[in-house]
């Protein structure tokens, strides 16, 4: 049977994480806390995480973390339609920030550029967030209501 539901996050101790079964054998752990996500599959040595360092940025795998379970977690990536994404941004471990930025239309002597993407990024807009306000950048891009 499917569920969802929120439950305490074991990477950062938030009451906000979101975990939903996909299957009866996966389940999917989005912490709207720390803003990290981990899946039933994705433990050390896994042949799924292996093909996710092959093309993870460099600092993504540099913010990913290991429990004593093997269970791993790694930032997330958003990008919602019409409204903007939130992303890892930084240059280690030590000095990175969720960066969220408002999304515009693509201007149509864009299109060939962002590849027929009808909203693009608006760099001009980011603002950073401390890991722990991972809430306030998707509310920054206005996915959740202030």
């Amino acid at each position: 049977m499917a569920y969802d539901n929120l439950i305490e996050c074991t990477r950062c101790g938030s009451d906000a994480c979101y975990i939903q079964e996909v299957t009866k054998d996966i389940t999917i752990e989005l912490c709207y806390g720390c803003g990290f996500q981990s899946n039933s599959v994705m433990k050390v040595d896994s042949d799924f995480l292996k093909e996710q360092m092959e093309t993870l940025p460099d600092l993504y795998k540099s913010l990913i973390d290991e429990e004593e379970s093997g269970k791993v977690w790694m930032p997330s990536f958003h990008s919602v339609d019409g409204k903007g994404m939130v992303f890892a941004d930084g240059v280690s471990r030590e000095k990175w920030s969720w960066g969220a930025a408002k999304h515009i239309e693509v201007l149509e002597i864009e299109k060939d550029k962002y590849k027929g993407a009808k909203y693009r990024a608006d760099m001009s807009t980011i603002k950073h967030f401390p890991e722990r306000d991972f809430i306030g950048a998707l509310t920054y891009i206005g996915v959740l209501p202030e």
